[in-house]
């Protein structure tokens, strides 16, 4: 008689890839959050452009003496995700690790819309426009390759 593989409930398997998602966030990148902040996105999106693939520490400098309004709230928000990524990756120390700007995008919140009067009794709309920031920080990782590299130039 052929033997009867068992097999595994969908709940089972639900679990196991929940579980493997959460060690993989675990290890991976931070991610840091700001909602409903009350600037346009349009404006915000200028200052994100700034720090977007640059290395922490630049990136902190950008936005301490960047005068435009959305600038300090990014600021904190940095600082935000480099707390999360120190809290993840507590085997490793801060100055060794890296850290870049690996990704900022601003997305449009929800939008305020009130009345303004108008000449001959009429009303305009003004919009109110706020906004989502998510800035995703990592480290840089050697691959292999490059590690190959250097042990070749050594033995030169």
């Amino acid at each position: 008689m052929a033997e009867v593989a068992k097999k595994t409930k969908r709940s089972v398997l639900k679990r196991e890839k929940r579980d493997a998602r959460q060690e993989a966030a675990k290890n991976g990148p931070s991610v840091a959050k700001l909602k409903n902040v009350p600037t346009s996105p349009r404006k915000m999106r200028l200052i994100a452009d700034l720090i977007r693939g640059e290395r922490v520490n630049k990136a902190l400098n950008i936005l301490k003496y960047e005068p435009k309004v959305g600038a300090p709230k990014l600021e904190k928000l940095l600082l935000s995700a480099i707390s999360s990524w120190t809290a993840k990756h507590t085997d490793l120390k801060l100055e060794e690790a890296d850290l870049y700007v690996k990704d900022v995008f601003v997305d449009g919140g929800r939008i305020l819309k009130r009345l303004r009067p108008a000449p001959q009794g009429r009303a305009h709309r003004v919009r109110k426009r706020s906004n989502h920031v998510t800035l995703i920080v990592d480290s840089f990782k050697k691959t292999g390759a490059e590690v190959v590299t250097t042990e070749k130039e050594t033995k030169e």
